[in-house]
């Protein structure tokens, strides 16, 4: 395994800027924090981005180095620019049509090597990604103590998400401190017998996320926004990439757009397709050329905000959009037998549909025509976050090391 150091310094306080203050610091009697932030997928850029940012503005407090799988590479870079993330090490282990064995084996064998050298007082992992428990485990065989963000999310199903439900189960085994997101989260963790002083209930980072981009006030012009408003149109957003989702389920998707699309002439469909090749060549032959669904490469987070908020609905199987999209007051269709989110589902924020051609048809009709309903699930509150849940998580791990009061939960 070669691990590359990329280019650091910067704005962003990155790898040697970060590392000549830590020096700095340890030279005056000071001790720092380190802390190696392991991610590898776009989902996890987006939702450790907020804490890498502001524990990099508190050089004097932590030393803080990122380290990236790059178990995706496009879509993981898109969110690296835009929050001006400069990785120290990048392991590069993406392959075309990789299995999971292979990302397992070339990610461990990299993270292994990287610990050797860095020997962190915490590895920061997020989620339930392939990367998210191997940089667990990588930690626990050179003892290194393990923080969990998003933590205690289960659906109870083995295979769904698959293989997102074992990642995260197996991380919560390994983790020393658990970053549960609500309450609900909390609380399966104490069923799976986690000591509830190892667990903060901090909020969900993507909340901590948006509100950062949305602060920037920086304007996106797409023209299908364009098209969408010109021509007056109700947007229907729609992403679909999970693996249990490929095959037929997503021709099942598929179908059941076309039916949206022939019944509604005042629709525009969107959807931005995932680049895995499982997801395009179910997709791109049976939705390509039809008329008002939009096929799109995948959107940047900036671009995938704006999406949200001029979407009329949304149909989605992405954790982080059934927390994103109650923050603007869209209803979210799922399409998924299960969520490890059940708070959207409570809160009537969101509905599960599945993969049945029949119940999305219908759901989403029942969208369109019915207004109260649509009014009700516009107006559910947001149970996700509160745009906090970085300094709660940050305290927290200062409290850990002895050097702060613990923090009042979410």
């Amino acid at each position: 395994m070669i691990v590359r150091l990329l280019r650091t310094g910067g704005p962003a306080c990155g790898g040697a800027v970060c590392r000549a203050r830590h020096t700095h610091l340890i030279d005056a009697g000071i001790m720092p924090l380190k802390i190696a932030a392991i991610f590898g997928t776009r989902p996890e850029a987006i939702k450790l981005a907020p804490v890498i940012t502001r524990l990099r503005a508190k050089p004097e407090r932590f030393a803080c180095y990122t380290i990236v799988t790059a178990q995706h590479r496009e879509m993981l870079d898109q969110v690296l620019d835009l929050f001006s993330i400069r990785p120290d090490h990048d392991l590069r282990i993406l392959r075309p049509r990789q299995s999971l064995a292979q990302i397992t084996s070339m990610a461990i064998t990299g993270l292994d090597e990287l610990m050797s050298g860095l020997k962190p007082d915490f590895v920061l992992i997020q989620g339930d990604t392939s990367t998210t428990f191997l940089g667990a485990l990588a930690a626990f065989y050179h003892r290194v103590r393990v923080a969990h963000v998003e933590a205690g999310l289960r659906t109870n199903e083995k295979y769904r998400p698959f293989p997102e439900e074992i990642n995260r189960r197996l991380t919560s085994v390994l983790a020393d401190a658990h970053f549960a997101p609500t309450a609900g989260a909390r609380d399966n963790l104490i069923a799976e017998g986690v000591p509830a002083s190892q667990i903060w209930v901090t909020g969900n980072t993507v909340i901590d996320a948006l509100h950062d981009v949305l602060a920037w006030n920086r304007p996106v012009s797409h023209p299908i926004l364009r098209q969408a408003a010109e021509q007056k149109r109700r947007l229907i957003l729609v992403t679909s990439h999970r693996r249990e989702s490929q095959g037929t389920p997503q021709e099942n998707i598929c179908s059941a757009l076309l039916q949206l699309a022939r019944t509604f002439p005042d629709l525009l469909i969107v959807f931005p397709v995932h680049l895995s090749p499982s997801v395009r060549d179910t997709v791109l032959p049976l939705l390509r050329e039809q008329d008002r669904i939009v096929l799109l490469d995948p959107l940047d987070y900036l671009e995938t905000i704006h999406f949200i908020k001029a979407a009329h609905v949304i149909l989605t199987d992405s954790g982080g959009i059934q927390e994103e999209a109650p923050e603007f007051g869209k209803p979210v269709l799922v399409l998924r037998d299960t969520t490890e989110r059940p708070e959207g589902l409570a809160a009537g924020s969101a509905r599960l549909v599945g993969t049945d051609p029949g119940r999305i048809v219908s759901a989403v009709s029942d969208l369109l025509t019915d207004a109260s309903l649509y009014a009700g699930m516009c107006g559910a509150a947001n149970p996700y976050g509160d745009g906090r849940a970085s300094e709660r998580i940050i305290q927290a791990l200062e409290s850990l090391a002895g050097q702060a009061a613990s923090p009042v939960s979410f």
